[in-house]
């Protein structure tokens, strides 16, 4: 099929790939602007637009689509579908009523759970066992449209964000393509009315460890904003990222460090720290870590 793409971050990739890989025809590529990255802050391209452009593809990465201009030129492509995952811009009417076949979305959640901006964050913060990936037809409602297939996963126990985006994103890639190759069989399945919430974007002000609540809920949140944005604490007035976690055995005053492995007292129960990071310094698995600063038993986390 000729095919317009639609993506931005590294989530995207994996999609890319596998288009190009089934022979379809990517007649351009769309990601988001390159943004200023890095200590100097020079533009850096998205992952997609990067890829892309290892691969020979046109891409164009307009700041926005509402303008006629920009409709006409996406509407000239004469594709036979977009694809889109993780793209960041709306698509206005036009744009979704362009391609012959609409617009398909790649959404990480098993709708109508979790529509929105941050699903895989929001799914292990909530403590789902399970997720998914579905390939939505796409409306001009957020995340509303009729879903064509969909595939769910198991949430591990252990599981961070990042383990879980990268799952979810090579599922997304093998769907995308089952759909395509079976897009006159398949029927839109109009999405429940009951079940729907909204997995809202990230906001750092979430990301400092409230030591008083209950473990579980430490722990959903260590993994779930790992390794992005990072929950953090303060230990000696330095700030610490926390990125693996476990329950653990134990209690004490909140934040309190009970043992070498490093377990922390939460408001019930406690936490056993897996994976931390100090600043400007690499992640590093708890042992190795211990061995460059030391949180021996009873140092109060912050």
């Amino acid at each position: 099929m000729r095919v317009i793409f639609m993506g931005t971050p590294e989530f995207s990739v994996p999609v890319l790939d596998a288009l190009v890989a089934a022979g379809h025809e990517v007649a351009a590529v769309y990601s988001q602007p390159p943004r200023p990255a890095g200590r100097g802050k020079k533009d850096r391209p998205s992952p997609v637009q990067a890829r892309a452009e290892a691969l020979g593809l046109p891409v164009r990465h307009p700041a926005s689509l509402k303008g006629a201009a920009e409709q006409e030129a996406f509407a000239a492509l004469q594709a036979d579908v977009a694809v889109v995952v993780a793209y960041g811009l709306i698509l206005p009417q036009a744009v979704l009523d362009a391609p012959a076949r609409g617009c398909l979305n790649i959404h990480a959640s098993l709708l109508p759970r979790w529509r929105g901006a941050a699903p895989i964050h929001r799914a292990i913060m909530a403590g789902d066992d399970e997720t998914g990936v579905c390939i939505m037809q796409m409306e001009a409602g957020l995340d509303t449209g009729p879903v064509l297939m969909c595939e769910s996963v198991q949430i591990g126990l252990q599981e961070t964000t990042g383990g879980l985006h990268d799952r979810l994103s090579a599922l997304g890639a093998r769907l995308i393509i089952e759909a395509l190759g079976r897009l006159d069989a398949l029927r839109p399945d109009p999405q429940a009315e009951v079940g729907v919430t909204y997995a809202a974007k990230i906001d750092k002000a979430e990301a400092r460890v409230d030591w008083t609540r209950p473990a579980v809920e430490v722990d959903r949140l260590i993994r779930g904003l790992s390794p992005f944005p990072g929950a953090w604490c303060e230990a000696g007035g330095e700030r610490i990222k926390l990125l693996g976690s476990t329950l653990a055995h134990g209690q004490g005053a909140p934040g309190v460090v009970l043992d070498e492995a490093p377990s922390v007292a939460c408001g019930q129960g406690a936490v056993r720290l897996l994976r931390l990071q100090r600043a400007g310094r690499a992640a590093q698995d708890a042992g190795e870590f211990l061995r460059g600063m030391a949180l021996p038993r009873g140092t109060q986390l912050g």
